[in-house]
């Protein structure tokens, strides 16, 4: 994904480039996702950031939230200008079929909402509280999914297909970091990848289509449906922020959309996300902690 701005360039200016070209490289880093960041025509600049976004940097957090995610260090490299690589990105369409016997699920982080619909129409939905960021028990967040679906199940003839939606950032169908299994990374680690695999699981188990996306994505592809529309911006405002977005072709990007922790408030006395320790990112803005804050 390329994304083209610019710079001052003089002594005078330099904090206040770099200011600027750190904020857009953070937002860009939440908004799509990636494991390595290209600073093209912008030398002293790309130095900088390597250094804030390291293990001991300014943006440590950052750069181990998606060290982790993708599995590999993040990095950042200097080109010149010239050598800016091209726009390779792959959006795919997803979703919108209404026929047949379907089951739609979000796995929240405060309730699980459960839906079983027939041609379009909904004939049975319940929402249940349950507390998957206190059990550390990966059982407890597979049995309370699979027995929502089976409730919805009940109400059809048979299953064509399941879609949900989760609050967390996916890769493909393996949940990558989530506050839905915090308590299973932070007091059961040897969990974890069988909480991260779950989704596999159900697919598995009930042998028919399924997919599963971030909460806002399935925002996105709601508001397409509802309104007739194409290059939705959705926006779940639970917890914390979920963002997603369906472009103008109808297609999903494929982006993480974290924009819970992409800067939005430049303002250097913005309130400080508890979890990324970063001032004016989406989350004190969109979301009940912005509220209770």
């Amino acid at each position: 994904s390329v994304h083209r701005t610019f710079i001052h360039n003089t002594p005078e200016m330099a904090e206040a480039d770099y200011r600027c070209v750190e904020r857009y490289v953070k937002f860009l880093l939440w908004s799509i996702g990636g494991f390595r960041v290209y600073i093209c025509g912008a030398e002293e600049i790309g130095e900088k950031l390597k250094a804030d976004y390291s293990v001991s940097g300014q943006r440590a957090f950052d750069y181990d939230f998606f060290q982790k995610l993708y599995e590999r260090p993040l990095e950042i490299i200097d080109l010149p200008l010239e050598s800016c690589p091209a726009s390779n990105e792959t959006p795919k369409p997803i979703g919108g079929h209404l026929d047949g016997c379907r089951i739609g699920f979000d796995a929240g982080g405060s309730d699980r909402k459960v839906s079983a619909v027939i041609d379009g129409e909904s004939v049975y939905s319940e929402e249940v509280v349950w507390f998957p960021k206190t059990n550390s028990d990966p059982d407890y967040h597979y049995a309370g999914i699979l027995d929502a679906m089976k409730t919805a199940a009940s109400h059809m003839p048979r299953v064509d297909a399941i879609g949900g939606s989760t609050a967390g950032t996916l890769v493909g169908q393996k949940m990558g970091i989530a506050s839905l299994f915090r308590a299973v990374k932070e007091k059961n680690p040897s969990k974890f990848e069988e909480a991260q695999n779950m989704f596999f699981r159900i697919e598995k188990d009930w042998g028919v289509p399924f997919a599963i996306y971030n909460d806002g994505d399935v925002t996105a592809l709601a508001g397409m449906i509802t309104m007739n529309k194409k290059g939705i911006l959705g926006v779940a405002m639970g917890s914390s922020e979920a963002v997603g977005y369906v472009d103008p072709k109808g297609a999903m990007t494929g982006r993480i959309s974290e924009l819970a922790c992409a800067p939005v408030d430049f303002n250097p006395n913005a309130p400080k996300c508890e979890w990324s320790g970063d001032a004016g990112v989406g989350a004190m803005a969109f979301s009940q902690q912005a509220v209770n804050w």
